[in-house]
Formats: C-alpha cells, sequence, structure tokens
C-alpha cells in the first residue's frame, strides 16, 4: 500500500493535531514545483547522491519517478544514484529498458513488492513529494529543505532499500512473457522435478537449467524458485499458448 509522505510526516512530527489543508507549510513553507524542466534544474544541482522511489510501473510522465536525462548526465560526473521500483516494473518492456539502461550507467537499480511513496531525494538536504491536497493540480511537486522531512523521507527508503533485489542491465527481457522453454521449465520445477531431471526433460544441461532459471527469478524480482512460480502464474505466463 502506498504511503503518504505528508502523512507520515505529520504523524510524527505532529502527532497530537489534526489533518488539516495545510499540513505542508508546517514543514518549513515547500516550494511547489508543476513543470519538469524545474525537477530537472533541482536535480541537476546534486553533487553526491540522489535517491528515486516510485511507485509507478509505466514509462510514463509523472514528475516524480519518471526517468531523466540528467540523470545519466549527473551519473557521468560521479553522482551516486539509488532508484527503487515496484517489482512489476521488470516485467513492463519500455520501463524495464529504462532502468536497465540507468543501471548500464552506473545507477544501483533495486526493485521490492511494494515501493511505500514516490519521492526524490538530492543530497539527503533536498526532498520532492507529491503535493496532494484539495487545492492543489495533478502533477504538483512540493520541495522540501527542512531536515525532520528529509531525513524522514530517506528513513522510508532505507526501510525498504536492504531487501529489495538488484536489478543488473542483463536481467532486462527483450519481451514481457516467457519462452515456450521457461515456461516448462517452470512448470516441471513446480511439480517436483529436480534440476537434473528437468534438463534431462528439456534436453539441456543442469548449468543452462539453473541460469534460465535465475534469469526467470531475476526478471520477476522474486527471492526463491517458489515466489518466481507464484509471480509468473499471477501473470498468466504458466498458460499454454495456442
Amino acid at each position: 500500500m502506498t504511503v503518504n509522505p505528508l502523512t507520515t510526516l505529520r504523524d510524527r512530527c505532529s502527532p497530537a493535531r489534526p489533518a488539516r489543508p495545510s499540513v505542508p507549510h508546517r514543514y518549513g513553507q515547500p516550494l511547489v514545483l508543476s513543470t519538469h524542466a524545474a525537477i530537472t534544474a533541482a536535480l541537476a544541482a546534486a553533487n553526491h547522491d540522489v535517491l528515486i522511489a516510485s511507485t509507478q510501473c509505466t514509462a510514463g510522465n509523472e514528475p516524480l519517478g519518471m526517468l531523466r536525462r540528467i540523470d545519466h548526465e549527473n551519473l557521468r560526473r560521479g553522482v551516486r544514484y539509488r532508484v527503487l521500483f515496484p517489482d512489476r516494473a521488470r516485467t513492463v518492456p519500455a520501463l524495464a529498458l529504462q532502468l536497465g539502461s540507468l543501471a548500464m550507467a552506473g545507477a544501483e537499480v533495486r526493485t521490492a513488492p511494494d515501493v511505500p511513496t514516490d519521492a526524490t531525494v538530492v543530497d539527503e538536504a533536498v526532498a520532492m513529494l507529491p503535493f496532494e491536497l484539495p487545492d492543489s493540480r495533478s502533477g504538483d511537486v512540493a520541495v522540501f529543505h527542512l531536515p525532520s522531512v528529509v531525513s524522514t523521507v530517506v528513513e522510508l527508503f532505507e526501510q525498504v532499500w536492504p531487501s529489495a533485489v538488484s536489478l543488473m542491465a542483463s536481467d532486462v527481457p527483450d519481451r514481457a512473457g516467457l519462452t515456450e522453454r521457461e515456461r516448462e521449465l517452470l512448470r516441471l520445477l513446480s511439480v517436483g522435478c529436480t534440476d537434473e531431471s528437468a534438463a534431462a526433460r528439456l534436453g539441456v544441461s543442469v548449468r543452462t537449467v539453473r541460469r534460465t532459471m535465475s534469469g526467470i527469478m531475476n526478471r520477476l524480482g522474486a527471492r526463491s524458485r517458489f515466489q518466481a512460480g507464484i509471480k509468473a502464474a499471477d501473470r498468466g505466463w504458466l498458460v499454454r499458448r495456442p
């Protein structure tokens, strides 16, 4: 479930006060951005590191979570990037290719079953969050400089990061589903076949079976073979194609 960072900040900083539309203004009068150019300018000021957390699973045009040319430029000049997306992003070809390209450029990209919020943090000094109030416009982004706000957003990120699974450029599929051999391998393993017997049934080496299974797990962001089977089934990947 997505966490509203402004609600989290309100609960931690002012637990006795009821929520009001003016909640963000208690945390340092944020600058509100609604243009991609302004967000790009904020990223261009990075000197050390950038954290990106996104709940999105599309290669869309959302202000926060989208991947920009400035990200690659920052990586080239030595800015460290840690990028966190949902596991489902691995199976969206356009987005997976963007994430793979970012990983190839040097970013640390990971995926998790659930990402708590959309957020971008620059140099642990500036936090950009969705600005979601009744009178705000869709796509508005609140920019905070107050240390207590920034540290809370970083803490949310760090709670998920250690258990998230790394996504390497080599993990990115050139298709959304499985090949017939991959599908048959999952089916054989799901009914109790060992690597050796699955290899014999498929006419491949045990090493190929293990390498193929590792690739499927990485593609799905699965922590185990059992979880890979569940995720593949959820996506309808185990259904035989005509």
